[in-house]
């Protein structure tokens, strides 16, 4: 079988599955089974296949046609630009956090000095790589209560070489964190999926990313509530607070951090045009 071939029958068959971009998740299949380039895949049509690759294809085609996610199966998702390693005990992240990374970044920086953050259950731990990678001379603690994401966090940073300017920390909410220890900036894509919702996500999702990751509770707001009342003795003056939230939530937030004397600052949306991250102040 040639490698035009492999492409077209995983193609037809990720179809038949209902797997998104099914032509696209093939190529980048067969060019981590052939470790190569997806465009290089391209000037290779006609070789022919060893048996091994073969069934190495296959295997992998299978996999993702019981919908584990690409990056699983993969092991690594791209997050501005840097490979993030990842597996089933941490969320994939999101191109729409990349926007939350951003506005972090870009107020770090504006600082002009050396600067402190909190990121609040890093998962993967893309948030605080990136946010150390772009703001130079900040710092930052990184909290989860998982171990396991703990560990793809540590190892991501290591990757990365931040490692020296993040500490990681293992912590329910922000037990781990003195109430006087402070930060400029406080940050956090928490789970936010409403409890009854998770059977009703993509099966990507619901069957391989952790649960915890995605559960905020029954109305989806259990760790606005935590971020709303605890965050506050731990910002130094002049900081901020910036979250991701989900669809329809803006206007609960609005309300929830108003009645804990935040200052809203902004509701920016995403690349989709919905309303998607909340940045708050203290007066």
């Amino acid at each position: 079988m040639t490698v035009l071939e492999a492409i077209q029958k995983s193609t037809d068959f990720l179809a038949k599955k209902g797997v998104d971009s099914p032509r696209l998740q093939s190529e980048l299949l067969l060019a981590h089974v052939l470790k190569t380039k997806r465009l290089k895949l391209y000037l290779d049509f006609a070789r022919n296949l060893t048996d091994s690759e073969t069934t190495a294809l296959r295997e992998l085609v299978q996999r993702r046609g019981a919908r584990e996610p690409l990056q699983h199966i993969l092991g690594t998702a791209c997050f501005w630009g840097l490979d993030f390693a990842v597996n089933a005990s941490v969320l994939i992240p999101r191109p729409e956090t990349e926007l939350l990374a951003e506005q972090g970044w870009k107020f770090l920086n504006s600082l002009n000095r050396a600067s402190t953050f909190l990121d609040f259950g890093t998962g993967t731990g893309c948030i605080a790589i990136t946010l150390c990678h772009f703001a130079k001379q900040s710092r930052g603690v990184a909290l989860d209560k998982s171990a396991e994401a703990l560990a793809i966090a540590q190892a991501n940073a290591a990757k990365h070489c931040v490692s020296d300017r993040l500490q990681f920390m293992e912590s329910n909410a922000f037990s781990a964190i003195a109430r006087d220890q402070q930060f400029d900036l406080i940050i956090s894509n928490p789970p936010y999926i409403q409890a009854a919702d998770i059977d009703t996500l993509q099966e990507e999702v619901r069957k391989f990313d952790p649960h915890s990751a995605l559960d905020g509770g029954a109305d989806g707001l259990d760790f606005y509530r935590i971020l709303a009342t605890e965050s506050p003795q731990r910002l130094a003056p002049g900081g901020k607070l910036m979250v991701e939230f989900g669809d329809s939530q803006q206007d609960q937030l609005r309300s929830l951090f108003t009645a804990n004397t935040w200052n809203i600052e902004a509701i920016l949306n995403d690349l989709s045009g919905r309303p998607r991250i909340l940045i708050a102040s203290l007066p």
